[in-house]
């Protein structure tokens, strides 16, 4: 998979999306974790935009695209995911990334 400047972003950062309990605290796994939703550009073979992600930690990652079980539900994961999303392009605006 190519590497935007969002996705390369994301190396070495600290995870946005934060499951309590299941986040690992290692930014050596951050990666850019797409968010799907109703609506949005996605589906089979096609990602979101990568302004639609966050960073998140391969453990956060894997609970958000339910790879592992948690203790919390789809809805919940979901709402912690967007809540990461906005964490990350807040993050992304004062670094000067993107533009507000």
């Amino acid at each position: 998979m190519k590497q935007t400047k969002f996705t390369k972003a994301a190396r070495g950062r600290d995870c946005q999306i934060r499951v309590p309990g299941v986040c690992n605290g290692n930014p050596e796994t951050t990666v850019l974790a797409h968010l799907r939703m109703a609506g949005t550009r996605c589906g089979m073979g096609l990602k979101p935009h990568d302004l639609q992600g966050a960073w998140a930690c391969s453990a956060c990652h894997d609970a958000v695209d339910a790879r592992s079980k948690t203790e919390f539900n789809r809805e919940q994961l979901s709402h912690m995911h967007m809540e990461g999303m906005v964490r990350t392009i807040d993050i992304l605006v004062s670094e000067g990334k993107v533009a507000a």
